[in-house]
């Protein structure tokens, strides 16, 4: 892989610090603030509501600048993330730009495992960024984590701009109208659908597994930062795993997988949650399959908008970076009314009923490419194919 993809992976590594790492300072943050642990988990759904307005809009007002210059400046952090929105712009114009580089810089038939490696930067940051975050915040205080983060940002910013080629092409600017265009686009809409239920419904309960540890396991919030660590261990080797499922198998069939497994793990954490034992092995099988539709989404939105909108490949990528963070925003949204009214152990069934959601959807999908002679199935030699 080239060494453009690795300061694609440091950037990814910052920023998913960046987004995850209050995942596991809920607890602290609402005694801290004095707010309902509701309320504090709604800092992420603000966070994702500024990624999901980032990365449409932004992605389509820098058609015009450099491929490079845009992937650099995307993580460049100035703040102690005073305004989680502010920061969440800056995620979405880095990710949907960067799914479209990734895969400009590989042959077809490594598209998937690209985005993959680009995204193991998240799933990195699962792994080392968030159970340190979450340590260092309970033993110096959240502010501290939120210092730690902006560090980050230096450290990515300035690998991107030593590492990533300056002449990545890009494509070419589109109008206004031909972007949202893409909006009228129903196989596109579908995607995005898919995204939104698939990655939302894992949320509903992932927003709150810290409570669920500590309140209902009976872990010590001490111990929190160490099932973090073993859910994003689990992580990246379930990232790579659904990027080489895409390659082999196609979008649609790996997405099938990975959501049936996702919505059981979530169903099984219902039951295990209140033994200490069971629920850290549930963990570790729900951080395996979590990620693992993160590739099969973004190459798949990449087929259909060469096939639905050719015109506006990044900007149909930036709408599904925007899915996915609506999804974020409305399962920490709908997760906090779930523990408000129904109690915290409410949040992993829905959220796996939500998930078959996408499961139905991604058959439809490949219904719908069946029907269309579209094939579903990757091109001799592991390739996925593109038309």
């Amino acid at each position: 892989m080239p060494l453009a993809l690795w300061a694609l992976t440091l950037s990814a590594f910052a920023i998913g610090t960046t987004e995850f790492v209050i995942v596991g300072l809920i607890p602290t943050i609402a005694a801290s603030l004095q707010v309902s642990v509701p309320s504090a988990g709604l800092l992420v759904s603000l966070y994702a509501l500024g990624v999901a307005i980032g990365a449409p809009l932004l992605t389509a007002l820098t058609g015009r600048v450099p491929r490079k210059l845009v992937a650099w400046m995307a993580p460049n952090y100035a703040s102690l993330m005073a305004a989680r929105v502010l920061t969440g712009l800056a995620h979405g114009v880095f990710f949907s730009i960067g799914s479209t580089i990734a895969t400009s810089l590989v042959p077809k038939e490594k598209a998937a495992s690209a985005i993959a490696l680009m995204f193991s930067g998240l799933t990195v940051a699962l792994v080392t960024g968030v159970p340190l975050g979450t340590f260092i915040g309970q033993h110096f205080g959240w502010q501290a984590t939120f210092l730690a983060v902006s560090l980050l940002g230096v450290i990515a910013m300035v690998g991107s701009a030593l590492l990533v080629p300056r002449d990545i092409a890009g494509s070419k600017p589109s109008s206004l109208m031909t972007q949202l265009a893409v909006l009228k686009k129903p196989r596109l809409l579908l995607v995005y659908a898919m995204t939104t239920l698939g990655y939302g419904g894992s949320f509903i309960a992932f927003t709150y597994l810290a409570p669920i540890l500590q309140e209902v396991a009976g872990f010590a919030a001490s111990s929190v930062s160490l099932v973090m660590l073993v859910y994003g261990v689990s992580v990246a080797a379930g990232n790579i795993w659904g990027g080489r499922l895409a390659d082999r198998h196609g979008p649609v069939r790996a997405l099938q997988i990975v959501f049936g497994l996702l919505a059981i793990v979530l169903l099984i954490l219902s039951v295990t949650a209140p033994n200490k034992t069971l629920v850290l092995v549930t963990v570790l099988a729900w951080g395996a399959v979590a990620f693992g539709n993160v590739p099969g989404l973004q190459v798949y939105v990449v087929q259909r908008a060469e096939r639905d909108a050719p015109q506006a490949v990044d900007v149909a990528s930036g709408l599904n970076i925007a899915a996915f963070n609506v999804g974020i925003a409305l399962g920490a949204w709908g997760g906090g009314l779930i523990v408000e009214r129904l109690g915290l152990m409410a949040t992993p069934w829905i959220g796996g009923l939500v998930v078959l959601g996408a499961l139905l959807l991604t058959t439809l999908a490949g219904w719908l490419d069946r029907r269309d002679g579209v094939p579903l199935k990757p091109a001799v030699g592991g390739a996925v194919a593109s038309h």
